[in-house]
This record gives C-alpha cells, structure tokens and sequence, in this order.
C-alpha cells in the first residue's frame, strides 16, 4: 500500500480509531488528531485566557495531557473535541486564577489609578451582570458551556459548531436555542 494512500485512509479514521491507535503509540494518529482539533481548541483556549502566549501554553498543555491519557478518555458524539475543549477550559481556568493571584499581589504593591471612562455606578452594574453571566453560563452542563463558548463568545456557526463537536447543525441550533432561553430566565430572576 502507497504511503499516500495510508495517510488518506488515516484522515478519513474517526477521532475514536485514532486515539486507539495513538493509545498504542502510534504518532501519526495522534499528529492527526492533532492537526483535526488544534485550531478549535487554540481559539477556545485563547477565549479564556485572552492572551496569545497562554492560549498557546493550554492548548500545549491540553495535547501533552491527551496523550498520556489516551487510554483514559472518553469520545463523546464520535469527536475527541468535547474532551479537549473540557480540559481546554479547566487549564485555561487554572491559569487566569494564578495569573489573577500575581495581579493581585503586585496590584497590593503598587497604587492603582481609578479608570474614569464609568460612572461608578455603571461600572458596578457592568460587573454584576458579567458575573451573572458566568454564574448562569457555569450552571449548564459542560456540552452547553462549549457550545456557549463557540458560537457565543467565539461566533463561530452552527454549521462550523457542530462540525467541531462531531453533530450535526440542527442539534446545535437546538441546544443553542435551549440555552438561550435557560440564560434568559436565569438572568432576569
């Protein structure tokens, strides 16, 4: 068999055969893998942490973490993604925190000059609501935080959505449609 006819077949295996064989150490599936879900997991990564460097640093860190526990993952909706943007979110999560903790320790250090672009109470009104936002995005279930993420934060599509977690368009439009409405009777109680 041609070798360029091995590596076509390998891009057609689904991400549940590649991490079998990546669990066997094969490099090429996990390579594969790789190149598949590198691009979502970096942009969902970068949404989280909001800078390049660390984007980088998690999805770095989300890849090493895939393959030393290859053999304990477990594929949801025939896609890998789920698992990595799930780990994505929790890294990405663990770095803000540390690098808030440093903020906070040089931010005792040095005097902080007021931002005078809000009223005061505007700016209070602003943070609430940011935080009932996260409150109510933290309540759903793990699937419904990926999809808020993608296609809210990120304005991907449904079509580009779903194609990253292995579904299909309309379960994506419904489950968006479900969040919403989950979102807005959270948030006008």
């Amino acid at each position: 068999m041609s070798t360029t006819r091995v590596i076509a077949e390998s891009k057609e295996l689904a991400d549940a055969e590649l991490l079998a064989l990546a669990e066997r150490d094969d490099d090429h599936a996990f390579a594969l893998l790789y190149d598949r879900h590198v691009t979502a997991v970096y942009r969902y990564a970068l949404s989280i942490v909001g800078l390049s460097a660390d984007a980088e640093d998690v999805t770095q860190d989300v890849f090493i973490l895939a393959w030393t526990k290859a053999s304990e993952i477990s594929i949801v909706d025939r896609s890998l993604l789920p698992w990595l943007l799930t780990t994505a979110r929790l890294t990405g999560l663990n770095r803000v925190r540390s690098r808030s903790r440093r903020r906070e320790v040089t931010d005792n250090a040095l005097v902080t000059r007021a931002d005078h672009r809000f009223s005061p109470e505007v700016e209070l009104q602003r943070r609430v609501l940011e935080e009932s936002i996260e409150d109510a995005v933290a309540e759903l279930s793990e699937v419904d935080q990926i999809l808020f993420s993608l296609c809210i934060d990120e304005g991907l599509s449904y079509a580009d959505a779903a194609r990253a977690l292995g579904t299909t368009h309309s379960t994506v439009r419904n489950r968006l449609s479900r969040l919403r409405r989950t979102l807005r009777t959270r948030l006008s109680d």
